[in-house]
């Protein structure tokens, strides 16, 4: 089948089965026996064996409908991909699967109150006696984790060494004993994140995801697939078109003004410049070229993109931006991007450091141990 053939087929299914108010996990089901999930995973893991070219052909037609699949945007764009990349073939063979199916929803448990940006300086405890590990602690900020099955959790497990070395990543059974999920309400009155709690949770160690102690290396693996699901799209929002894109101001404002066509070709600039760079960070990804530290780049630019488009909107719209419950939505969530994924400042040091070689920002705590430090709450 080529592209269009492939493209015209994936229009048709989605005018027949893209119902928004479905069961989030029986559309799952469907959009997988449909060929339409994990579409460039491998086939042996439960995915279609396909390309990049029918992932975006597929996407591009997706937008045209309010999918029920938002509830999967983390497993999809940064849990499973991480269990592809570092777990084993047993964990590959449990979860995959029925993560693409929808038959399991996942969450990422990673920030804690005192470790935001400084993710390595998180405090939740992991301790081995042999055959299980015993967890202990707190997360916060967390997505999903209400309707989560299991959550990828990173923990300490060696106090003894510098904060980076001494962490450990886990696959947590969110339904076991002693997980406690509390939703957080913003002042919009939605509860987009939770806080979490670990209270003598036992996870076996054949959940246990790469080495013990290697867990930041893990993390940096998740941390690359969420910036680059987050700025490309991958992860499967569900929603359509964004009201502030350039498609929908470019409709909704009068174009004859010259002002505002100057300003919608600049945001018709950055859009574009934004998804050539992800959609080649990606393929790089499927090539088995790590992109590094230019996902947080792509980051970067998309949360500066979507405040862009916020302002661009606020200014151009007027009061009527407060009027319209889409757009008006669409901008006050557009400051979350530069928080959550890591905040613009840290993005700018990343890329300042790894891409364009500057000298780091001094560290203090870059060999004292961890139960030496005085950071987040343990200060």
């Amino acid at each position: 089948m080529n592209l269009d053939e492939y493209r015209s087929t994936a229009r048709a299914w989605l005018a027949d089965n893209a119902r928004e108010n479905d069961d989030p996990k029986q559309f799952m089901a469907r959009l997988h026996d449909a060929g339409y999930s994990g579409i460039t995973w491998p086939r042996q893991w439960g995915g279609q064996g396909l390309t990049q070219a029918e992932e975006r052909a597929f996407a591009a037609e997706a937008r045209h409908h309010n999918l029920p699949t938002y509830i999967f945007s983390i497993g999809l764009g940064m849990c499973g991909p991480t269990i592809l990349d570092r777990g084993d073939d047993e964990q590959r063979a449990r979860f995959l699967r029925p993560l693409l199916r929808g038959e399991e929803v996942w969450c990422q448990l990673f920030s804690e109150p005192g470790a935001g940006s400084d993710v390595a300086s998180l405090q939740t405890r992991a301790e081995f006696d042999g055959e299980t590990w015993l967890v202990n602690g707190q997360k916060v900020w967390t997505s999903v984790a209400q309707y989560a099955d299991w959550g990828l959790l990173l923990a300490r497990t060696d106090v003894d060494v510098p904060k980076h070395k001494g962490l450990t990543m886990f696959l947590v059974d969110m339904h076991h004993p002693g997980v406690t999920v509390r939703p957080l309400k913003d002042m919009t009155g939605h509860s987009r994140f939770n806080e979490i709690f670990f209270d003598d949770v036992t996870i076996p160690d054949a959940h246990r995801l790469g080495e013990v102690n290697d867990g930041w290396g893990v993390a940096v693996t998740t941390l690359l697939h969420e910036r680059l699901s987050i700025s490309s799209g991958v992860g499967m929002s569900g929603q359509k078109d964004n009201p502030v894109s350039f498609e929908a101001l470019r409709a909704r404002l009068d174009t004859s003004d010259p002002y505002v066509r100057d300003q919608l070709v600049e945001l018709h600039i950055r859009s574009r410049a934004l998804a050539l760079f992800t959609q080649r960070l990606s393929q790089e990804t499927k090539a088995g070229i790590f992109p590094g530290a230019r996902g947080s780049a792509a980051k970067l630019l998309l949360a500066e993109l979507t405040m862009f488009q916020a302002d661009l909107a606020t200014s151009l719209a007027g009061p009527e931006a407060v009027l319209d419950d889409g757009l008006s939505q669409a901008i006050s969530l557009a400051p979350a991007l530069a928080l959550g994924g890591g905040t613009n400042e840290i993005m700018r040091n990343i890329v300042g450091d790894r891409v364009l070689g500057l000298p780091p920002e001094p560290r203090a705590d870059k060999s004292v141990p961890f139960k030496d430090l005085k950071v987040g709450t343990q200060s």
